[in-house]
Formats: C-alpha cells, structure tokens, sequence
C-alpha cells in the first residue's frame, strides 16, 4: 500500500552533514524537518496513515528517535506506546537482545508486561541503515508473543538494503535515499 501524502518536498527540510559521525558517512539530520511544525505534522500523519485500519494495538519506539514518532503515531492510531530501551534504563523486569554492530555489540531492552500475546505492533525509528536495531526489536516483540502489524521508519537509505531483512513485514519508509 502507498502512502498518498507526497512526502517528497519533506527531503527539503532534511539538512545533510558530511563526515559525521565519521570521515566518508554522509549524516541525514532530521532535526531540521522535526522544528518545521507543518513538516513533522505531515511527517506524523503521512506515517500514521499508512497504519490506519490495520488494527494497531501498540506503537513501539526504539530508543532513542523512534521515541519522537512514536507517541504521536501512537496517538494518531489510537494505539498504546511503548518505549524500547538501552539497559537499565526500564524500572521492571525486562526481556533483553543483545545485537552485532559494525564495531562491538549493543542491547535494548522491553519490559516483560510491555506486550500481550497476540497484540498487533508497529515498530517505529527514524532510520533504517543496515537494519540491525531493528532486528534485535523484531526479536524482543516475537519473545514476548506480539505480532509484526508494521515496521515504520521515517528515512530509509535504500543502499544498505536494510529493508532485505525484513522481507516478511510491511515496512514503509517515508523519505528515501539512494545514496
């Protein structure tokens, strides 16, 4: 399903940095589009509509970007939200994924009661690269018996084929980067 909101004018309010965090990565700032008021209201809506009808229970944000998008879709789609955390930042016991970097290793963290068996989730962060955070995400709704209803992202660089990873989910991706 595609979005009908053109979000392409969107890309205008996405300000580039090159070399950052390192030499020869070229760095996507959405902080730029995020202060834009009437952007980040399309940029929530366009996002939002492309999950309204598809029985969302919950919107879970990963830690820590996906938590801009993920309480207002939330909102938006009447859905709870829930926060998808670095360690030992969750108050209750967790369920915990330990994931591969490019340069070590990393984890995130769900609370245990944070996902009924059988709720429909949409995952939401605001880029997909490579697709590992999001793997490890994946991992922590399967253990915790939910169900996939949708991977949202708000900037995709289409040339880490990140997306390969998840070819049994409806990913969508708002604004899109070829290189």
């Amino acid at each position: 399903m595609q979005n009908a909101i053109n979000c392409e004018p969107l890309k205008d309010l996405v300000r580039t940095v090159p070399d950052f965090p390192k030499p020869g990565i070229l760095f996507y700032d959405i902080t730029t589009l995020l202060k834009d008021k009437a952007g980040f209201a399309q940029m929530i809506d366009a996002l939002a509509a492309h999950y309204i009808g598809k029985d969302v229970d919950l919107v879970l944000g990963i830690e820590a970007r996906g938590f801009i998008f993920g309480p207002a879709m939330a909102y938006r789609l009447n859905a709870g939200f829930v926060p998808v955390r670095k360690p030992k930042k969750l108050p209750a016991p967790t369920a915990k994924v330990t994931y591969d970097l490019e340069y070590g290793s990393d984890s995130l963290e769900i609370h245990l009661d944070a996902i009924e068996p059988g709720q429909r989730v949409v995952i939401v962060d605001d880029l997909l690269a490579t697709g590992g955070t999001m793997q490890a995400t994946v991992q922590l709704v399967k253990q915790l018996g939910g169900e996939i209803a949708g991977l949202a992202f708000a900037v995709e660089l289409d040339f880490l084929r990140g997306r390969q990873k998840f070819a049994e989910y409806d990913v969508f991706s708002l604004l899109h980067y070829s290189e």
